[in-house]
């Protein structure tokens, strides 16, 4: 039986590396390629077809979640499983409402791995025990002056949450610029936006937001 071929696709190539060891061990699985940023894995999944995309969604770049958005606009039928340090709801359900077949976290099992590549080769959506029952209440989204952070955060753009999580989190315009590889003027214009549409000022109101709607942890 021809193997399930695999791209890995993570900005750290030792964890690449410890993917790929930990795959080879299963012979019905085939690693084809490896990318560390989702402009690679997209010229990369054009030119192999694999039949699973195995993505990280933090990496510099477009993004995890915006690379999963523009192979799937593509390609409705493409089997992307996610395998990010991430496991607060919001991250699924966006990655989901992108086109991903599935997400498992990095702390899971090796075999969790092996399991949801299998599964979504198979055509089955596979979501890692547990992550699927991380709702965030429908009032824990609520502001005070009546906004609903849950429906504002949900529509923004992939790279506007990248950048709304870094803002959150901290770091400052130069830092998000460099990590995400892009301009410090976008990132600035990004930082504007978001504070606009969430009608907030601080750092510190950007935390509590991110941090109620289990976006970030405390």
């Amino acid at each position: 039986m021809k193997p399930i071929s695999v791209i890995l696709v993570d900005d750290h190539a030792v964890v690449r590396a410890g993917f790929r060891l930990l795959l080879s061990t299963e012979s019905g699985i085939e690693v084809v390629a490896e990318a560390d940023r989702g402009e690679a894995a997209c010229q990369l999944y054009w030119e192999l077809q694999p039949d699973v995309m195995v993505l990280d969604l933090s990496m510099p770049g477009i993004g995890g979640l915006e690379t999963i958005r523009r192979i799937c606009n593509r390609d409705s039928e493409a089997k992307i499983l996610v395998f990010s340090v991430h496991d607060e709801r919001v991250y699924v359900d966006r990655a989901i409402n992108a086109g991903a077949k599935g997400y498992i976290t990095k702390h899971a099992h090796p075999d969790v791995l092996i399991a949801a590549i299998q599964k979504i080769a198979g055509g089955e959506v596979y979501i890692e025990m547990g992550l699927a029952s991380h709702n965030v209440g429908a009032s824990d989204g609520q502001a005070k002056d009546g906004l609903d952070y849950k429906a504002i955060i949900g529509a923004f753009s992939p790279r506007e949450f990248d950048v709304f999580l870094l803002l959150a989190k901290g770091l400052t315009a130069h830092a998000i610029a460099g990590q995400l590889c892009l301009g410090y003027k976008t990132v600035a214009n990004y930082g504007t936006q978001i504070r606009s549409k969430l009608k907030v000022s601080s750092v510190a109101e950007l935390a509590h937001i991110a941090i109620v709607l289990g976006v970030m942890k405390t």
